[in-house]
């Protein structure tokens, strides 16, 4: 379990105790201890014993040092003040979030000339700390010696110049974090104990923020003819749900920019069962309405200049004597039909109606499709990359300019009419599958089939949702992979202010 802190900023501070973490660029004098009282010089000692030359996320531990009002005292390292970006801040307050244990308050100074240490540097490095504390606990019933200290909230104060904007700019990085961490959970949780009921009621928890939020049932889909969704989810006593989330920040008349994801709660690949080994990993295979789901409590915490439509098709899919079989055909809401190859191609058959009815109903600017779609795309592009398809050039480089910025990397990958080609169906308009040959392609061609001409992007984060490569912000199974993504395209492309 990882401390929990609440963050304030100062213009300066007082220090009596507890811990003081320096952070240093690689230009700064290593002797110098900035704000921190020193009259020992041990800093200096300990640099030049250990040669320490504050490369990126070095540290300098120094327990107890002569002198000094403090208990502790951390050097960690910055690196080269002119190659710092936003995602170094948020590793570095990762990194000093990560050595903050058994204390009650933490001081927090910079020692960065040739640096911008911006009011944002500073909430970026506070927003660092707040998504490496994150941990899921929720089912532990006994917790060691360690993690019982750590469950105390630890006072930190970041000192920086302008203290009162690092406040303002962290109520947003503030905002960020809860996304991200809501998605986590909803990933993390158990599918005994999110189901498409429960997910819809997790999402339904957003009206406190002021996101108008409609629960579509079986009922509700039948009438509309979602065939493709309620297909999946005939095999499943649990039923299915619709959320359509609605966040309206910007001016009346502007269309909505919106986001759909897929909310498979459960995916056992139904008849065409999946193996046993690591079946249980399928709990994640709704990180794309989990991402979806963070980013709308992201933008309506902070209350987004933008009208944005957020929907999750949420269904299990289960092989009992009432699931679809291979073979099958179903018509979906476009009414375009659809030969079922194989059931644990599934995902496409909840978002092609998803997309079709976002579409049809709020006519958006664009949308944007997240799923945990394809193993293809991992054997393609491992856990750093999601695979972005698209049918928009300036959509799609303003996606890869976001992930460049918060490090949730995507990858484009080749949408063409000779793949499209592979879902062509003898018995139907199309197939679910085009076989094992680019399988990742295929399935986006099968959703383009489903989004007309308005502008689309298809974000494949199968590798970076769950299981992903854990690192200094996320120490977490569920990385809530898309909020920060998602965010940064909607703060940098299309608010008002």
């Amino acid at each position: 379990m990882s401390a929990k802190f609440e963050i304030s900023f100062s213009k300066s501070a007082k220090l009596s105790g507890g811990l003081a973490i320096l952070l240093k660029t690689s230009e700064a004098d290593t002797a110098a201890g900035a704000d921190i009282a020193d009259p020992a010089g041990v800093i200096a000692k300990a640099s030049k014993i250990a040669r320490f030359s504050a490369k990126s996320l070095a540290a300098l531990d120094l327990v107890a040092p002569e002198g000094a009002p403090v208990e502790r005292i951390i050097v960690l390292g910055l690196g080269k003040p002119a190659d710092l970006t936003v995602h170094d801040w948020l590793k570095a307050g990762g990194s000093a979030g990560s050595r903050i244990k058994n204390t009650e308050k933490a001081t927090i100074f910079i020692d960065a000339p040739g640096a911008d240490v911006s009011a944002k540097a500073a909430a970026d490095f506070a927003l660092g700390m707040l998504l490496r504390a994150y941990s899921f606990d929720t089912y532990k019933t006994k917790k060691n010696d360690d993690e019982e200290k750590q469950a105390k909230s630890v006072k930190v104060t970041i000192v920086t110049a302008d203290a009162a904007a690092a406040k303002r700019a962290f109520a947003d990085a503030e905002a960020v974090a809860d996304g991200v961490n809501l998605a986590r959970d909803l990933v993390n949780e158990p599918p005994n104990a999110l189901g498409p009921v429960e997910f819809a009621a997790r999402a339904k928890e957003l009206e406190k923020l002021g996101v108008e939020v409609e629960i579509l049932t079986e009922r509700e889909m039948r009438r509309l003819g979602m065939g493709a969704l309620l297909g999946v989810a005939q095999g499943s006593v649990r039923p299915p749900r619709l959320a359509v989330m609605q966040w309206k920040g910007g001016k009346s008349k502007d269309r909505p920019i919106a986001f759909i994801g897929k909310g498979v709660v459960f995916d056992t690949g139904g008849i065409s069962i999946k193996p046993a080994a690591n079946m249980e990993d399928m709990k994640g295979d709704m990180g794309g309405a989990a991402a979806v789901t963070g980013l709308m409590h992201t933008l309506a915490a902070r209350k987004a200049e933008v009208n944005v439509v957020g929907i999750i098709g949420l269904v299990e899919n289960m092989p009992d004597g009432n699931a679809q079989r291979p073979g099958d055909i179903v018509t979906s809401m476009s009414g375009q039909t659809i030969e079922v190859i194989n059931t644990d191609a599934e995902g496409r058959l909840v978002l092609c109606d998803a997309l079709w009815y976002c579409n049809d109903r709020f006519k958006p600017r664009f949308m944007i499709n997240l799923a945990t779609l394809t193993g293809a795309i991992l054997v393609a592009l491992g856990n750093s990359h999601a695979g972005l398809f698209s049918n928009d050039d300036p959509l799609a480089a303003q996606l890869t300019a976001a992930g460049l910025v918060t490090n949730e990397k995507l990858w484009r990958m080749p949408l063409g009419k000779e793949y499209d080609k592979m879902i062509d169906s003898k018995f139907a308009d199309m197939k679910n599958t085009g076989g094992r040959l680019a399988g990742s392609i295929t399935a986006a061609h099968f959703l383009k089939r489903f989004v007309q001409d308005t502008p689309w992007a298809h974000l494949d984060i199968a590798g970076t949702a769950m299981g992903s490569v854990q690192d200094e912000i996320n120490q977490s199974w569920g990385s809530g992979f898309g909020v920060r993504l998602l965010d940064e395209l909607v703060c940098a492309n299309y608010e008002t202010r």
